[in-house]
């Protein structure tokens, strides 16, 4: 059974504690919606003030652990496919459940919202008048939703595989011959699709340099988007030279030295970066911080998929 595999107890475990303290921190979450007032020197007051902390903790280290834990539940389906017929990474086993998609941007969205309230919770606490102890709470209470959602769904996912089932392979899913969505995508022009992406990535730069924080934050979503679609349809054939071959989870295998690992990270702290100037009001010279990371890591993430292509047409004269 899938549950008895190590890696799957092992999130089955975590989540169970993330949902025990995750809970107490909503409770408390909870009542300093209700009830906190600054202004307030009541006894009540400085009681949800201590407790404050103590959720804003508990939330904190939750975060902190569960965020780099998304690369071990995708470690986890590459792990776990070689004991799925027909399955030969992560792409097969998200292929054996139909709660695998929904999941997966569950995931995604989860990712960058508890990103989000970390670095609000920082920003909190970096400033004595503490301007987001309200929001970041109330925040919390969303979020503590749909990370309830998520580990549901991931207890479903798992208990949902049938291992004497045969699932179809990357190949397949990922085939031109496809009638749906992905195929579409696939079957795109690439000089349109490189011209978008390359484009992209230049209106970035120029959202920059006329310090426009909302639209360099909007094309950086874009860019997510877009970079994802030209990784799976164009670039990654080249990663894996081969025409044919566009999964987005083979290339975290140790075939291709786990280059899969350090572009989605880069494409993580480069978007993410993008993002949050437009969500927080951050100081002048942190807004500047955070859209030279952003554009660092995006900018890395281009040069090493712009790479690929590139030193295949130098070692091969030809392009795929």
């Amino acid at each position: 059974m899938i549950f008895l595999t190590p890696e799957v107890s092992v999130i089955y475990i975590l989540n169970t504690l993330f949902a025990l303290f995750s809970t107490i921190a909503f409770v408390i979450s909870l009542k300093i919606v209700r009830g906190y007032d600054r202004e307030a020197t009541t006894s009540k007051q400085y009681t949800l003030e201590k407790q404050s902390y103590l959720s804003a903790t508990i939330i904190k280290y939750i975060f902190y652990i569960k965020i780099p834990l998304m690369i071990f539940f995708i470690f986890t389906l590459d792990k776990i496919s070689f004991i799925l017929p027909g399955a030969m990474c992560g792409a097969g086993v998200v292929n054996a459940s139909i709660y695998a998609i929904p999941l997966l941007f569950l995931k995604l969205l989860n990712l960058y919202l508890f990103a989000y309230w970390l670095v609000m919770q920082k920003e909190d606490m970096r400033k004595e008048e503490q301007p987001y102890v309200i929001t970041k709470f109330q925040l919390f209470l969303i979020l503590y939703t749909l990370f309830i959602v998520e580990i549901i769904l991931e207890t479903l996912f798992f208990g949902s595989i049938d291992i004497k089932s045969v699932v179809d392979c990357c190949g397949a899913i990922f085939s031109h011959s496809d009638d749906t969505y992905l195929s579409l995508l696939l079957h795109m022009d690439r000089v349109w699709l490189l011209s978008i992406f390359y484009a992209v990535y230049g209106v970035m730069f120029l959202s920059y340099f006329l310090k426009q924080r909302y639209i360099f934050a909007l094309i950086n979503l874009l860019f997510l988007m877009i970079a994802l679609i030209a990784l799976i349809a164009f670039f990654g054939t080249y990663i894996y030279e081969l025409p044919t071959h566009h999964c987005p989870f083979c290339l975290l295998q140790k075939d291709y030295h786990y280059i899969g690992y350090l572009l989605y990270l880069l494409l993580f702290l480069g978007t993410f970066n993008g993002l949050v100037v437009a969500m927080i009001g951050f100081d002048k010279d942190d807004i500047i911080k955070r859209e030279r990371y952003a554009l660092f890591f995006n900018s890395l993430y281009t040069f090493v998929v712009t790479l690929y292509p590139l030193l295949y047409f130098y070692k091969n004269g030809v392009w795929l």
